[in-house]
């Protein structure tokens, strides 16, 4: 039986050896635990991920609804929602999950891959007829097949300490040299992680890098607000990369990556998560493909590649645009690198019908990557197939020489009304 091996359980890794499963793979999650505590926000649309994905049980450790506190160009909006993620509790919410779905899981450190075996620390190694790299944006590049797109190389300094078990709360900041996200979880731990430039960022050496951040929230009155005057008892710090990252390329002949190790984006949104399994959830229909149908190789690995880069450029685009709208400090280096970058192409452009095409391009049909006619809108680069069921692209060419009234006659009114609404969105005028 064809042995697919994921590296890396986090879930993206775990999506696609769910989904893999199911398709009645043989599949084996080679993953190490993450060396420290954190806690996430997450919008309600990483939990309806999540859900798709089938990880009910990590799913569940998400704690309930909280309203995130938001400061931002010296202003205060109404605050949003998110939710917490024990990361540790999260963790081991997908192991289950995994194990849940009948993947075999073993706990342990990669030591080397090579294009059929993985060599793993303190285990046999493990025969691969396919690989998936998920191990996060430190998962290793590939130099002799292409060099990974950066943004402005960004650091994230995470603080942690236990305070006092409270209400959970939670709050982000913008500051001349980056911004700070923070948390107070139920059981009273504390975490506050600051964002800097790297190139730009004057910190001090490792050894007082502690202090450098103490010093940093004693200047913050949202810092005394969320967390008090409590002790900040077992301080511990972690800095991590924060650079949003796309690997070139993202897929081969036996090997595909996904997750964070496919594209990283910036931590701003807190819809990182969401991202990961984006790619994540068309891996299985893509693998399935270039194993079992290798005609269509070329089409799967340009779906997977282009989806991948698609979604990576729209996130860097709204990512600038979000931090353009801190005016307070915008000639600040920070600011400067990260409200340009990666260019001035909109993040949504305009509709407009009459710029509306119909090409051949990969599309997801029935778990398999075939070719089909779509439609190519503005928004939309990689095109439209169908609209719940509906097939697009003859209506959008007829419709350049038919009235709607006409087009449209051969399909119900629930059909008619969805085309409508979406033709209307399109800049569509009868």
């Amino acid at each position: 039986m064809t042995q697919i091996v994921v590296l890396g359980a986090g879930p993206a890794g775990a999506t696609v050896a769910i989904g893999l499963r199911r398709l009645g793979y043989r599949v084996v999650v080679v993953s190490e635990w993450r060396r420290f505590a954190a806690l996430e926000g997450v919008s309600r649309r990483v939990l309806e991920g999540l859900q798709a994905a089938g990880l009910h049980r990590a799913m569940a450790t998400a704690a309930a609804p909280i309203q995130r506190r938001v400061h931002w160009n010296g202003e205060q909006p109404a605050p949003n929602v998110e939710f917490l993620l024990d990361r540790p509790r999260f963790d081991q919410g997908l192991r289950e999950d995994v194990r849940g779905a009948g993947v075999e899981l073993i706990e342990g450190r990669v030591l080397n891959v090579s294009e059929q075996w993985v060599e793993i620390d303190g285990a046999e190694p493990v025969r691969a007829d396919f690989i998936v790299e998920a191990r996060g944006r430190q998962a290793p590049q590939n130099s002799r097949t292409g060099k990974a797109r950066r943004g402005p190389e960004t650091l994230s300094l995470l603080n942690r300490w236990q305070g006092v078990p409270g209400g959970p709360a939670s709050a982000i900041e913008s500051l001349p040299d980056g911004w700070a996200w923070m948390a107070r979880h139920a059981d009273g731990s504390c975490y506050w992680q600051l964002t800097v430039d790297v190139a730009s960022a004057q910190l001090p050496e490792k050894n007082q890098l502690l202090e450098f951040c103490r010093q940093r929230r004693r200047q913050s009155a949202l810092v005394h607000d969320l967390f008090g005057d409590t002790e900040e008892t077992g301080l511990e710090l972690h800095a991590r990369s924060s650079t949003a990252i796309l690997a070139q390329p993202v897929c081969g002949e036996r090997w595909l990556r996904v997750g964070d190790a496919a594209m990283a984006v910036d931590p701003l949104s807190g819809n990182g998560i969401f991202q990961s399994l984006s790619s994540a959830l068309q891996a299985p229909a893509v693998i399935n493909t270039l194993l079992q149908k290798p005609e269509r190789a070329a089409l799967a690995r340009q779906f997977h590649q282009q989806r991948v880069e698609q979604l990576f450029w729209r996130f860097a685009r709204t990512g600038r645009d979000f931090y353009a709208l801190e005016q307070q400090w915008g000639e600040q280096p920070f600011w400067q690198a990260r409200s340009h970058w990666p260019d001035a192409q909109v993040a949504h452009a305009a509709p407009d019908f009459s710029a509306l095409k119909v090409v051949k391009a990969p599309v997801l049909r029935d778990g398999w990557i075939d070719a089909a006619q779509v439609v190519i809108t503005p928004d939309q680069p990689l095109g439209i197939w169908h609209l719940q069921g509906v097939e697009l692209a003859p209506l959008v060419q007829r419709l350049k020489r038919e009235p709607a009234q006409q087009v449209l006659a051969h399909l119900n009114l629930e059909q008619q009304r969805n085309v409508r609404s979406w033709l209307l969105s399109q800049g569509y005028r009868p």
